[in-house]
């Protein structure tokens, strides 16, 4: 009988040495992939903005010329831009007050639902408007949008939908 106890504990030790090297090896792997996670590329807060300026033009133009899909397009785009600022710079304080910009997104995405070029033109407007105050809240007042007079994306028609 004490054989068999000595053989079991024996067995029992060598299985936890054995499960303590695995959990080790796991560790490794574990620490290898957050150093890897750690350095892979994200883009900048200015990378965000820039892709946020590009849509905030594109959706102008878009609605200039009542391509409602096209805008609808835009203003979605435009919102996924500033939720990936929320995900990927969340202690920033530009990030802590981006926020405002909702309701302003929300009424031109109202606008666009209802295709009407006056309210669009309004609620654009307004999300414009919004934006700086954002840019002045957070000491950036020197970044000012304004409603595009010229489109930069002249590979692009506009009217496409019409």
């Amino acid at each position: 009988m004490r054989q068999v106890f000595l053989i079991l504990l024996t067995l029992g030790l060598f299985s936890c040495n054995q499960q303590t090297a695995n959990n080790k090896d796991l560790q490794n792997r574990i620490d290898s992939l957050e150093v890897k996670l750690a350095n892979t590329y994200r883009p900048g807060f200015g990378d965000f903005m820039g892709t946020v300026q590009t849509h905030h033009a594109k959706l102008w133009f878009a609605g200039q010329h009542e391509n409602w899909k096209l805008a609808d397009f835009e203003v979605h785009e435009l919102m996924e831009a500033i939720e990936a600022i929320e995900e990927y710079h969340p202690n920033r304080k530009e990030t802590q007050l981006i926020g405002m910009i909702y309701p302003a997104i929300d009424s031109v995405d109202i606008a666009i639902d209802q295709k009407d070029l006056e309210k669009f033109k309004e609620s654009y407007t307004n999300l414009t408007n919004t934006c700086n105050k954002c840019h002045h809240a957070t000491e950036m007042e020197y970044v000012e949008m304004k409603i595009p007079n010229l489109s930069p994306y002249s590979n692009q028609n506009f009217d496409a939908a019409k």
